[in-house]
């Protein structure tokens, strides 16, 4: 009798955690905008070189709006849209290439399927050498 009660004090517990869990995520993750919104896509490249866009879009994610311009390709994998390829550039994983997103110049540490896109905001895809 004391193990069930321990038992069910335990899922209970675990219950609570999970929950408090949950509403923190979604209290805490960016807010998006509905509507059309303008915003700029800087690609850089691993030699400095970059190309901007200016896009418009009604979607609520970065990922969704450059997957609809055909800007982005990618796999999606457990943490989300993993990027290879941006305007027609693949990142070589052989020689330790990957696509590192940033926000106005700033470290960004969502990925592009979780980043709300925001009207008039500066979005960077650099190809980045080196894990």
């Amino acid at each position: 009798m004391k193990n069930n009660k321990k038992v069910a004090l335990l899922a209970c517990l675990f219950i609570v955690i999970a929950a408090v869990f949950g509403v923190a995520f979604f209290a805490l993750r960016p807010n998006t905008e509905e509507g059309s919104k303008s915003f700029t896509l800087e690609v850089i490249l691993a030699d400095g070189s970059s190309k901007e866009h200016k896009l418009s879009t009604d979607a609520e994610y970065l990922g969704e709006a450059l997957l609809a311009k055909r800007l982005i390709e990618g796999d999606m994998g457990d943490y989300g849209l993993y990027i290879n390829t941006v305007d027609g550039v693949t990142a070589n994983s052989t020689n330790q290439e990957w696509w590192c997103l940033t926000v106005n110049g700033e470290t960004w540490m969502y990925g592009v399927d979780q980043t709300p896109v925001t009207d008039g905001e500066h979005y960077e895809l650099t190809l980045m050498v080196g894990w």
